[in-house]
């Protein structure tokens, strides 16, 4: 199954994991919505919604960018009427928008445990809720959400309670969700990687070069989305996808192209449960 031709909605998407995954669908012809807040440079973060939009067109996709807050209803509303509006449609929606802050309960601001949530949690329902009339008439409909599994250990929660809770609000959804539009053959599925990642948040949330070094590159959450939104929809939902068993699942066998240093030396991701299976071409790459 391809990506040509599928409307993509994705949030938050002028760069890193988003941007990636936009460019990868955009490799078979798919037609991407970035609807983000980035219209003009931050001073610490790279890229915009143009610069975004200027890349999957490089890629071989269509791109329309949107200046889209997803904690405002009428942003939301009118950004996807105006994909609709655009290219006819939307196909799927990939809910990457998040915001992080990894404090304990007394140094975290009740605004950053308000941001947390109202773009993590509220926001993906909201996103999710709007793109629904639209993903009801499509042809193989995914939503796709950038969560964790539930996995309910404390060690998750001590330290970062309002954060956990927040990404916990996004895995919800699709625990619901996909239950809730099964009979509509939406498949609502949720992907998160297995070790940390290099992007701009890890850069500047858990600890600068050193993290990166130790992180996988975007490509690999980018193939994983690849494969899970080329499933059938009717089939396949209602799955906590972890990144590097989707894709060994698929048939890859080596990971070396995803990291600098060995398996061993990756820094663990949060939120992965202590049973999560490592298959042995996965430890050995």
């Amino acid at each position: 199954m391809s990506l040509k031709d599928k409307v993509i909605f994705i949030s938050g998407g002028s760069r890193g994991i988003g941007l990636a995954m936009a460019k990868k669908a955009a490799q078979d012809g798919a037609k991407i919505v970035i609807a983000a807040k980035t219209a003009d440079p931050h001073p610490k973060l790279p890229g915009t919604i143009y610069t975004a939009a200027e890349e999957i067109v490089k890629a071989g996709g269509d791109a329309l960018p949107i200046v889209c807050d997803i904690r405002s209803e009428d942003n939301v509303r009118d950004a996807i009427n105006k994909s609709v509006d655009h290219f006819g449609g939307i196909d799927i929606c990939i809910n990457n928008a998040s915001a992080i802050q990894l404090t304990n309960v007394k140094d975290t601001e009740m605004k950053r445990y308000d941001l947390m949530h109202q773009i993590n949690g509220r926001g993906t329902y909201m996103v999710s809720k709007y793109c629904l009339p639209h993903l009801e008439k499509a042809s193989n409909p995914h939503i796709l959400n950038l969560s964790p599994p539930l996995d309910m250990s404390p060690k998750w929660f001590a330290g970062t309670v309002a954060y956990t809770m927040a990404k916990y609000t996004m895995s919800m959804c699709v625990l619901g969700m996909a239950q809730e539009f099964a009979d509509r053959g939406i498949a609502v599925n949720a992907l998160w990687p297995r070790t940390a990642i290099a992007t701009a948040a890890v850069q500047n949330h858990l600890g600068g070069d050193e993290i990166m070094r130790l992180s996988r590159n975007v490509h690999i959450m980018a193939d994983a989305a690849y494969e899970i939104l080329t499933k059938d929809s009717k089939t396949f939902t209602g799955n906590f996808c972890i990144d590097d068993l989707v894709l060994h699942a698929a048939g890859v066998k080596d990971f070396t192209k995803y990291a600098n240093v060995p398996f061993a030396e990756l820094m663990p991701d949060f939120f992965v449960p202590d049973d999560t299976p490592v298959p042995e071409e996965v430890q050995n790459s």
